[in-house]
C-alpha cells in the first residue's frame, strides 16, 4: 500500500495521530517522525491547566517503546526541519536528509514573544512541556506572577496562580479580551470570571518595557504603573511554524506564513499535506478557508492528511465545526462553530450560578455557540451548526433545556 517512505514533520498530536493512521490503514513501509524537540509527542492541553496546578503528570502520549516498537516509527528528535526539497523529495533536517515517498507537515505554532525580554530569567511563554515545568517551579515558589494577554491560555495561567492562593496580575492591551474568539459583548462576560476570582485584570493597556538584572523583577505599563514580578508569562498568541518552508515550493499564506491547503488537506505539492496548527484548508460548511489552533481538529485533521497522503487516488475532503474548550477557574468554558456572526444572543444567563449558554446567528442559521460550565449542551449545537440548523430552531431548542 502506498509509497515505500512516509515523513511526517512534527511530534506533536497531528503528527503522532498522522503515525497512527497510517499504521491502522495497513500501511507496512518506513515511517519517521521528525520533531524539533527532544521530548516524545505529548498533549499540549494539560500543560496550562492540570499540569500546572500539580494534579497531572507529564502528559506524554506513548512511551518510546510503543513508538519504536509497536508502531515502527523511526523517531528524529531533537532536531527541527530546516527545509524541503519537494522535487526530490527529501527533507533537511540540520545536515541530514531524510527522504519522503508522502509527508505531512504538522509543524504547529510558535509562541510570540516580547522584544526586549530575552535572557531574563522568570519570562517565558507557554507551548511547550519546558515552558511549563518552568512556569509551575515558579507557582510552586509561590512567584508573583504577571500575565501578558488575556486570551485563554493566559487566563488559565491566572486561574492557576489563583487556585495556590497567588496574586496575579493580566495585562490586555484591547478594552476587551478575547474579542476575535466569542465576540466583544462575550468578552466582557468572560472578563468578570477574572474578577470574581480575584485576578486584578488591567484593559486596555500595553507593556512598555519589562525590568530586571538577570532576573525579572517588575513590568512597566503604558501607563507608568510599575507591576512587581518574580514570574511573567507571555500570552499574546502564536504563529505557525514555517520559517523552515519559506524558500520551498509549497505554496505558503500571506498574512500569518500557514500551508496553504485545498479540501483533502493536500499542498500545492505532490504528495505533501499539512495538519493541524499549520493548515489552512477550504471548509464548505463555512465556505471559507479556516485555520484552527484547537486539539480536536489536529487530531482528525492529523489522521485523515495521513490516510490522504497514503492513497491520494481514495482521498477524502475534510471538513468539521470547530471546538475548543478552556478552565478558568472553577468554570468550564466551551465554544463551537465560527465567532464572525451576525448576531449574538444570550439564551440563558443564570451567571450568579456561572452558566452562560449564547448563540452566533448569520443570516438564518445558526454558526457558533458559547457555554460555560452547560456541557452537556455544546455538542448537540455543534451537531446542528453541522446539519446547517435555522436560527429560529436553535434558539427554540437552547430555551427549551435551558427552561427559558
Amino acid at each position: 500500500m502506498g509509497p515505500d517512505s512516509f515523513g511526517v514533520v512534527g511530534a506533536s498530536l497531528a503528527g503522532l495521530r498522522a503515525v497512527e493512521a497510517a499504521r491502522k490503514a495497513g500501511y507496512s513501509g518506513r515511517i519517521t517522525l521528525i520533531g524539533a524537540e527532544e521530548h516524545l509527542p505529548y498533549d499540549r492541553p494539560p500543560l496550562s491547566k492540570q499540569y500546572l496546578g500539580g494534579k497531572a503528570e507529564e502528559p506524554v502520549f506513548r512511551d518510546e517503546r510503543a513508538l519504536r516498537d509497536e508502531l515502527g516509527v523511526e523517531l528524529r528528535l531533537g532536531r527541527p526541519a530546516t527545509g524541503i526539497d519537494t522535487a526530490r523529495r527529501v527533507v533537511s533536517v540540520g545536515g541530514d536528509e531524510v527522504p519522503y515517498g508522502a509527508l505531512v507537515i504538522a509543524t504547529g505554532a510558535r509562541a510570540r514573544t516580547l522584544p526586549g525580554a530575552d535572557g531574563l530569567e522568570g519570562v517565558c511563554t507557554l507551548r511547550t512541556l519546558d515552558d511549563a515545568r518552568m512556569v509551575r517551579r515558579s507557582l510552586e515558589a509561590g512567584a508573583r506572577t504577571v500575565v501578558i494577554g488575556a486570551g485563554f491560555i493566559g487566563s488559565e495561567v491566572a486561574s492557576s496562580a489563583r487556585a495556590r492562593g497567588l496574586p496575579v496580575t493580566v495585562v490586555e492591551a484591547a478594552p476587551v479580551p478575547l474579542t476575535r474568539s466569542v465576540g466583544s459583548e462575550m468578552g466582557k462576560l468572560l472578563a468578570d470570571l477574572h474578577l470574581r476570582a480575584g485576578t486584578d485584570l488591567r484593559l486596555g493597556v500595553g507593556v512598555e518595557r519589562i525590568t530586571g538584572n538577570g532576573a525579572v523583577d517588575g513590568v512597566v505599563l503604558t501607563d507608568g504603573t510599575e507591576l512587581p514580578a518574580d514570574l511573567v508569562v507571555v500570552g499574546i498568541g502564536a504563529a505557525p511554524s514555517t520559517e523552515w518552508l519559506r524558500h520551498s515550493a509549497i505554496r505558503l499564506d500571506d498574512r500569518d506564513g500557514g500551508v496553504l491547503c485545498d479540501r483533502t488537506l493536500a499542498t500545492s505539492m505532490p504528495g505533501v499535506y499539512a495538519a493541524g496548527d499549520v493548515c489552512h484548508w477550504i471548509s464548505d460548511l463555512f465556505g471559507s478557508r479556516l485555520r484552527l489552533e484547537h486539539w480536536t481538529s489536529a487530531a482528525e485533521q492529523g489522521a485523515l492528511a495521513a490516510r490522504n497522503a497514503l492513497e491520494p487516488e481514495l482521498a477524502k475532503p475534510y471538513d468539521t465545526v470547530p471546538y475548543f474548550w478552556s478552565d478558568w477557574y472553577s468554570s468550564r468554558i466551551q465554544f463551537v462553530g465560527e465567532p464572525a456572526a451576525d448576531e449574538i444572543a444570550v439564551v440563558d444567563r443564570h451567571w450568579e450560578e456561572g452558566k452562560l449558554l449564547a448563540l452566533y446567528r448569520k443570516a438564518d442559521r445558526v454558526v457558533g455557540a458559547l457555554t460555560v460550565d452547560r456541557p452537556t449542551l455544546i455538542m448537540k449545537f455543534r451537531r446542528m451548526i453541522a446539519n446547517r440548523v435555522t436560527w429560529a430552531e436553535a434558539v427554540e431548542f437552547g430555551r427549551g433545556k435551558t427552561g427559558n
